[in-house]
């Protein structure tokens, strides 16, 4: 197996794995022994899932803790120049995207280590494929300030923009903070302002759906306070 940085796409959710991952994937997990982990507890639960009979013990596990620190991520990637494989395993979805993956990934460039992305379930792109808003233009935001005033206007900001631009803009919340979120875009937004949720994706959980913001005043929002959810608006 080629001594790469191989970046491995978790589940969403509980959903099985054999639903979102192919089976190279597996494969590849197999042949790894060194993982770059945003938590060891369910990076572990997720390798059991994909083998039950995966070799845990046998496995090195680098955390990647609160904050980024260059030197000590540098260190995480020496099993590479030892001729060894390293994996980077996130909490949920693709590592590096809206995630702190993309230090290892941006050292590992500098060093001239060939990064590995592997096929999985990406939330952003799947979101925009069941909105029904502009997929040949949209930007992803990450999250909104959580003072009150700072994001009003920045989903104003962001609302300019999609109608300058005629392109989707996509941004994330604290599932806690999402029925906050869905209040202030309601608020906010202009009545004729399309706005998608799409929340859960991929699991038993999935809820997606795409109103303007005069229908979204009408509509009863479900409960998706511990559930995931995407909002872009266009």
């Amino acid at each position: 197996m080629e001594a790469a940085l191989y970046l491995i796409p978790c589940t969403l959710g509980d959903t099985p794995i054999d639903q979102v991952l192919p089976s190279y994937n597996t494969d590849v997990i197999n042949g790894i022994r060194h993982f770059i982990v945003e938590e060891v507890r369910t990076a572990r639960r997720f390798l059991r899932r994909v083998n039950h009979e995966f070799p845990i013990d046998d496995s090195v596990f680098y955390e990647m803790g609160k904050r980024s620190d260059a030197n000590v991520y540098a260190s995480f990637l020496k099993p590479i120049s030892e001729g060894l494989p390293v994996g980077v395993i996130s909490e949920a979805g693709c590592p590096a995207v809206a995630d702190p993956g993309a230090d290892i990934v941006a050292i590992a460039q500098r060093k001239g280590i060939r990064v590995i992305p592997l096929v999985g379930p990406n939330s952003m792109i799947m979101a925009v494929m069941a909105s029904g808003l502009n997929g040949q233009s949209f930007a992803f935001n990450g999250y909104l300030p959580i003072d009150d005033s700072e994001r009003a206007q920045k989903i104003k900001f962001l609302e300019q923009r999609a109608q300058r631009e005629k392109q989707t803009q996509l941004f994330i919340e604290t599932p806690y903070r999402n029925r906050k979120m869905f209040e202030t875009l309601v608020r906010t937004l202009s009545p004729k302002t399309r706005m998608s949720i799409a929340a859960g994706i991929t699991t038993q959980d999935e809820w997606i759906r795409t109103h303007t913001i005069a229908e979204w005043r009408k509509e009863t929002l479900p409960d998706i306070s511990k559930v995931p959810a995407i909002f872009l608006i266009l």
